[in-house]
């Protein structure tokens, strides 16, 4: 039976709206992936933008996709890389790192707008404490199927007979299907758990209505067929199981409590290390 899960939204303000469908009761992990956001759609007035303080991250890596808008990446390593449309962002959190996002200055100057997924994979056991890394792949980097209607990009992973070039450290899944009105695409079947969710626009799932801005998530080994009855922005997710339980805790995610009990004390005590041009930083919460 498929499930449909409603996210929770957080509203970061300026209109800056956040989706977050993973975790939640009904779906605390899909294949690798532990944790799904989805941001905008979103207009900054001219001097407005995406503010997000530098902050840590330990045991996972994000990932960034966008459809719409730009945001400069800053982080620990020293890299500088703003991502447009179509480009993926890859940071390798492992052992521990801190990154900021904001909007580059000229889109700050003029007025800008933000549609776009981060997604956060837990790594595998052996490779939590692996060393920090952070990867750029341009638009043109990526698979892509275009056909019928149908625009498939693998972000992460294998699907459509295609690999990306991102490197990942389990089997994923990871593909940003854009269609036009009726157009069709049947859901990739060769990860064990998928989710599908829903950007922007009417679809169906098999002929059955399907919510926008929600997370689908089909039965194992089904191949369900998706249709758009408008203009469709959606992401297939998904790979393999975890190898384990992980625990998540504000950005850090680990198999072990005192692991992430350690990460705060350093976040606190400064040791994850300065991203050059951005002083400020997001306290560690109390809670």
């Amino acid at each position: 039976m498929t499930t449909i899960i409603e996210p929770r939204v957080h509203d970061l303000g300026d209109g800056f709206m956040v989706r977050r469908s993973v975790p939640t009761l009904q779906a605390r992990s899909v294949g690798p992936f532990v944790f799904v956001d989805h941001f905008g759609p979103v207009v900054f007035e001219a001097g407005r933008g995406l503010d997000v303080r530098p902050h840590p991250h330990i045991g996972l890596a994000t990932v960034t996709f966008l459809w719409a808008g730009a945001i400069t990446h800053r982080d620990t390593l020293g890299s500088e890389q703003v991502i447009r449309p179509g480009d993926v962002n890859w940071m390798t959190a492992g052992r521990g790192i801190a990154h900021s996002e904001r909007t580059p200055p000229a889109e700050r100057a003029a007025g800008s707008e933000a549609l776009g997924m981060q997604t956060w994979v837990a790594l595998p056991r052996a490779h939590e404490e692996t060393d920090p890394a952070f990867y750029h792949f341009p638009a043109s980097a990526l698979p892509q199927q275009q056909r019928d209607g149908a625009w498939l990009r693998v972000i992460a992973g294998r699907a459509y007979g295609e690999e990306s070039p991102v490197k990942v450290f389990a089997d994923t899944l990871n593909v940003t299907i854009d269609l036009q009105p009726d157009a069709e695409v049947v859901l990739d079947d060769s990860h064990v758990e998928r989710a599908l969710y829903i950007l922007e626009g009417e679809a169906q799932l098999d002929g059955v209505d399907i919510p926008a801005r929600h997370l689908i998530v089909p039965d194992r080994g089904t191949r369900p067929r998706l249709r758009a009855r408008t203009p469709l922005k959606a992401m297939l997710l998904g790979g393999e199981p975890l190898d384990g339980h992980r625990h998540l805790w504000w950005n850090f995610v680990s198999s072990s409590r005192e692991r992430i009990e350690q990460a705060k004390q350093d976040w606190v005590e400064g040791r994850f290390g300065r991203i050059d041009g951005d002083d400020e930083f997001i306290p560690l919460p109390q809670r």
